[in-house]
């Protein structure tokens, strides 16, 4: 026991020492064990009980008097100082990187946050540390009154995993829950290794290609991902066989205002020309390839009076629309696959395109529409349009200025062919067939030996002579068997197809798709010649 004088005259304690903690912090409390008074030199003791409840009694009443006050108004937000953290490296081996932000109390009191977690939780790259609090998914934890706490973020990539594992973008949402308020932070890093056009730092932006009206040429063996929405202008881009080109989608809201993000469109003066072979495919899809994804990312717009516009052995996949082709503008295409959008396939509006040996399948929107007139010619083309209420083929001759078509319909010529090529589905009827006009040879079509699947299209309200300028044509049923297996996306014909050995032979088309020689007196109509 430690003996030490008091600040009162004429008194000496007896003090014992020990810690209370309380909140992480160590109190020290000294409580004398005795006090001795000397009066008239009589020594008169205290009992140390009575000073041990004298001194729980004070600890109560000053300790009740204070208590910490917490905003609990849902109203109340955090603030950020930014909204995306983006790990500006590109990983070329396995890798860490680590980066932060601060979330700021910008109010009078303390906020205490409920939650702070990765929105992916254990399938997230990302992991968290916030104010030392390490995890996927922490808290609660207190911010006092205009004050602020870090937050570290740290993801591992590994370049080398197959894409359907290490996207070229990772993404990920840093969620904060606070009085039944929730905010967020979006956390971006790139996997694989890519050429980003225009950079890794360009979503919601637009960028433009331009060369003077020379080529610029993507023979990179790594794969181009667009970030963003990318103007062609003077410059005709060439893509070699096996050029990947992946698009990164999303909702895009800057000064032009709400749009689909991950654009490729192109100027009067540009140019696509995309050369791949059977072997080597020249990719344009979504940088999202999980399977179950279907694809946010724009798609390809060939703009008005865009010419010379060539696709060969191209597959285009997941976009909103497959190609998008505007006034006056041209394209040939030969030997493609158009996949998988959300939206049409091949949307044609008063343009000229040429198709040779092409698939249009599984879009949720119509196959094929062409649209407000134009000149066009289908030869062994397949366009399939299975599990929603979309047409495999639309053909009108006007545009409307409104969606009622109210106020301004305006007319152009339509002149369409069609040759040994499929319009099949699962609705009864697969082909829409629209005339705005009276006006003779302003509405032009022709299909011969088409296989084709329609139903009220003929009576007599609609087009009764329908099958006047489908001659020869076969009309099937869902009896009919046509497809190897149309619900897995294989298009092949089956061994019993009704389309084989029905076309007529084209000169100078003797290969199917897939390269495959086409029989030179009774080949099969379609994309693809079956193989026995």
């Amino acid at each position: 026991m430690k003996k030490v004088p008091c600040r009162l005259h004429r008194i000496h304690c007896d003090q014992l020492s020990f810690v209370r903690r309380k909140d992480n912090f160590a109190h020290i409390f000294t409580i004398p064990l005795a006090v001795r008074f000397r009066m008239k030199k009589i020594q008169h003791y205290i009992p140390i009980y009575l000073l041990l409840v004298a001194s729980i009694g004070f600890s109560v009443l000053f300790g009740s008097c204070y208590k910490e006050q917490f905003i609990t108004d849902q109203d109340a937000s955090l603030s950020f100082s930014l909204d995306t953290l983006r790990f500006d490296t590109v990983f070329t081996e396995l890798g860490s990187a680590t980066r932060s932000f601060k979330v700021y109390n910008p109010h009078a009191l303390p906020i205490r946050v409920d939650r702070a977690y990765l929105q992916l939780g254990e399938q997230s790259r990302f992991r968290l540390n916030v104010d030392g609090l390490d995890g996927q998914d922490v808290g609660p934890f207190e911010i006092g009154a205009i004050d602020s706490v870090y937050v570290f973020a740290e993801v591992t990539i590994d370049p080398d995993e197959p894409l359907s594992e290490s996207p070229f973008v990772v993404e990920e949402q840093v969620v904060f829950e606070t009085n039944g308020n929730i905010q967020s932070v979006r956390l971006e890093a790139w996997g694989q290794n890519a050429n980003y056009i225009p950079n890794r730092f360009f979503q919601n932006s637009i960028g433009v290609l331009s060369c003077d009206l020379e080529e610029v040429v993507w023979d990179d063996p790594r794969p181009y991902v667009i970030y963003g929405t990318l103007f062609i202008d003077s410059c005709t881009l060439v893509l070699p066989p096996g050029t990947r080109v992946y698009v990164h989608g999303g909702v895009a809201n800057n000064d032009l205002g709400v749009y689909n993000d991950g654009l490729i469109f192109t100027l009067p003066a540009g140019r696509i020309s995309a050369n791949g072979t059977v072997d080597q495919p020249v990719i344009f899809q979504d940088d999202r390839l999980e399977d179950e994804f279907t694809g946010v990312w724009g798609g390809i717009r060939l703009g008005p009076l865009s010419t010379g516009h060539v696709f060969e052995h191209t597959i285009i996949r997941h976009g909103i629309v497959g190609i998008a082709i505007d006034s006056a503008a041209t394209l040939i295409l030969e030997n493609c696959e158009i996949r998988e959008c959300s939206g049409f396939g091949l949307f044609a509006r008063h343009a000229s395109v040429e198709a040779v040996n092409t698939l249009i399948a599984d879009n949720a929107g119509d196959g094929l529409a062409l649209t407000y007139g134009g000149n066009y010619r289908f030869d062994y083309c397949t366009v399939a349009s299975f599990g929603d209420d979309a047409e495999a083929l639309v053909l009108n001759n006007f545009y409307c200025s409104d969606p009622l078509c109210l106020e301004g319909v305006f007319t152009l010529p339509l002149n369409a062919e069609f040759r040994n090529s499929i319009f099949a589905g699962s609705s009864p009827d697969e082909i829409t067939v629209i005339d705005a006009t009276d006006e003779e040879g302003d509405f032009l079509y022709f299909l011969n030996n088409c296989i084709v699947k329609v139903d009220e299209l003929t009576d007599q309200n609609n087009v009764p002579d329908f099958f006047s300028f489908c001659d020869p044509c076969q009309n099937i049923s869902f009896q009919d068997t046509l497809f190897y297996n149309p619900d897995e996306g294989d298009f092949h014909l089956d061994t019993l197809s009704v389309a084989e050995e029905m076309a007529i032979p084209i000169p100078g088309i003797t290969t199917d798709l897939e390269q495959n020689l086409r029989d030179p007196v009774r080949p099969d109509i379609g994309c693809y010649e079956y193989i026995y």
